[in-house]
């Protein structure tokens, strides 16, 4: 967040700068408010840049196993041009490096979830993918394994068969096959 306010007060010094050269490569014939008006327009430049770029840098410094499945378009009021391009504010991404599935039930498949929002710590968990039954559970504290490896109070939620994040868990994402879990 440091280097992006940097960025920002950086992009009004280079806006600013500029508008103060064409003035005076005008002999001044251009307006004084031209300066600070460059000054805007430099720092708002950065931010809409900012704000649009966050989630494909997020993006690109995931691993080849880690497969974004849902991007959050977002329109606001106090950002008027989110109406004519909606923004970004919130990635959901499968973490098949630690895929496992189940030995005794092959479509129950436990990946990881990764939840990002722009401004906010990046939060993780694991989920269990019911591949024949299109549904997913959350693991939580209070989840336990019986002994053939079903997960035990879990709450299910249902899935469209073409749901992203069912078919990035099952089909194993980027790379390779799953492992096995006891």
């Amino acid at each position: 967040m440091l280097l992006e306010f940097l960025a920002v007060i950086v992009a009004g010094f280079g806006g600013g700068g500029v508008a103060h050269l064409l003035r005076r490569l005008s002999g001044r014939r251009l307006p004084e408010w031209l300066t600070p008006a460059g000054v805007a327009a430099g720092m708002l430049a950065m931010v809409i840049y900012l704000e649009y770029s966050w989630a494909a840098r997020f993006e690109g410094g995931l691993p080849d196993e880690i497969v974004v499945v849902s991007k959050n378009q977002h329109q606001s009021w106090m950002r008027p041009w989110t109406y004519a391009v909606p923004l970004t504010n919130r990635i959901i991404a499968i973490d098949n490096r630690v895929r496992q599935t189940n030995r005794n039930h092959p479509d129950l498949v436990m990946t990881g979830v990764i939840l990002q929002e722009r401004w906010a710590l990046t939060m993780g968990f694991k989920s269990i993918f019911d591949c024949a039954d299109a549904r997913r559970a959350d693991l939580t504290e209070g989840t336990s394994l019986a002994e053939d490896g079903v997960p035990q109070n879990v709450e299910w939620y249902r899935l469209a068969p073409d749901d992203p994040a069912l078919k990035v868990a099952c089909e194993g994402g980027a790379h390779g096959g799953p492992r096995e879990e006891g």
